[in-house]
This record gives structure tokens, sequence and C-alpha cells, in this order.
């Protein structure tokens, strides 16, 4: 026990000593500077910024194609870049200008197709990745779906 304790009391008193030098003293100015425009150059990010986050197709037939359009404008201070979009269904496509640098001010859409599958009411979300500060964001659609037979709605009749 003694040697542990005296193993440990000289690894303490060496970790005292040597960490006695000034850390200042080593800091490279020209290496400081670099890095300050790194960090300044890294707040320049662009802003994407939507007409709506929500489209509402309201009631419609089950299996009737639906589309909307949603607008974005690049309100940041850097080219934006989409890199992908992805749904939370197959039945729910976007179209979208993949990997193309969007400048700062200028605007761009996404086009979104719903193949209209589903029954009652039905949300689903497309996550669009992208160069902003966030890394991606969320839009959503919905709808309510009717069967189109009302029949077939009811179930079985005895």
């Amino acid at each position: 026990m003694k040697k542990v304790f005296l193993s440990l009391a000289i690894a303490s008193v060496m970790v005292m000593v040597s960490c006695k030098e000034d850390a200042s003293s080593k800091v490279n100015s020209d290496k400081a500077e670099v890095a300050a425009q790194r960090d300044e150059a890294g707040k320049n990010l662009p802003v994407m910024s939507f007409d709506k986050q929500e489209h509402d197709f309201g009631t419609i037939e089950m299996g009737t194609p639906q589309e909307t359009t949603f607008t974005f404008t690049n309100t940041g201070n850097a080219p934006l870049i989409i890199t992908d979009a992805k749904s939370s269904c197959g039945c729910t496509v976007p179209e979208y200008p993949k990997n193309t640098p969007i400048a700062p001010g200028e605007s761009g859409s996404m086009l979104v197709k719903f193949n209209g599958s589903g029954m009652n009411q039905v949300t689903k979300t497309i996550t669009v990745t992208a160069n902003t500060a966030q890394g991606s964001e969320l839009l959503r659609i919905k709808a309510f779906v009717n069967p189109k037979d009302a029949n077939a709605a009811q179930g079985p009749i005895k």
C-alpha cells in the first residue's frame, strides 16, 4: 500500500512540475491570425428561408397524384448547396437543384410529388440536407385521403 501511495505522490509531483511552462509563450501569432480568419469565414453561412414549411392538399381521392412547389431564398451570405432531399416514404418524391450553388439573395424551388396513397389523414415529411448552420430543414405535406370506392371503406357486409 505504501508503494502505491508513494508512486502516486511521485507522479503527482512530476505532473505539477512539468506544467509550469508559460503557455502564452508557445502561441504562434501567425497561426492565431490564420485561425481567426478561418473562424470569421466560418460565420458566413447560407440560410435557407422557405415561403412555407407545410402544404395541405386538403381532401383528395386515393390514388390521385398531387404536387406542390416549395420556394426558398438564400438569405445568408454564402452560396447555398442542397446535397440531398429525402421523404419519409416512397409515395412522396422531391425534385430539387442538387449540388447547384445558389448565391446569396437568389431563390430556388423544390417540387414535391405525392402519389395520393394512404387513407384518412396522411402527413409526410421531406428532410432537406444543405450546407446551412442546422444542416437540414424539414418540410411537411398533408392531405385527407378518401377511398375511391366508398363501399370498400365500410368493410365486408354480412
